[in-house]
């Protein structure tokens, strides 16, 4: 499997968290990532978006650059167990695969799949990072690179 796993673009701090809206400088740097994927060899075919929204936002400015479609998944918000998500991975019937999701969800998924811990790499808002997933498993997985804004 081809993973790639990306932080929401910037959010303003106006409102419940739930409900944060991206900035105009989250949606320019995350249509920017968007396009950057889309010139590389690196497209996703789905992608899977937490339900807060500034994930969703930032899912639907990837999914119109890639037109490609976005499935919403519960298990995939800031505080959710990265292990949950990698249970998620197993079941998926998609090689080529992106999550938006949340700090600190994005880091310590990452970390789990590529060094098999959860202490998590630091993301900025609207990065993604490029992971060869050979096998679905804590510490199975390659990081190829990264998309910054």
């Amino acid at each position: 499997m081809q993973l790639i796993i990306m932080r929401h673009g910037e959010a303003g701090m106006n409102a419940n968290d739930f409900d944060r809206e991206l900035t105009e400088r989250g949606r320019l740097a995350s249509a920017k990532v968007a396009r950057d994927i889309a010139a590389s060899p690196w497209r996703p075919k789905l992608i899977w978006s937490s339900p807060l929204v500034r994930a969703r936002q930032t899912a639907a400015i990837v999914s119109e650059v890639l037109n490609c479609p976005v499935v919403l998944k519960d298990h995939i918000t800031p505080d959710d167990d990265p292990g949950d998500c990698l249970n998620l991975l197993l079941d998926a019937q998609v090689d080529r695969l992106m999550i938006v999701s949340h700090m600190p969800l994005v880091g310590a998924l990452s970390t789990l799949l590529v060094d098999g811990h959860r202490r998590g790499l630091p993301f900025m808002t609207s990065e993604a990072v490029m992971l060869d997933l050979p096998i679905a498993g804590p510490g199975c997985a390659d990081l190829k690179g990264q998309f910054l804004p």
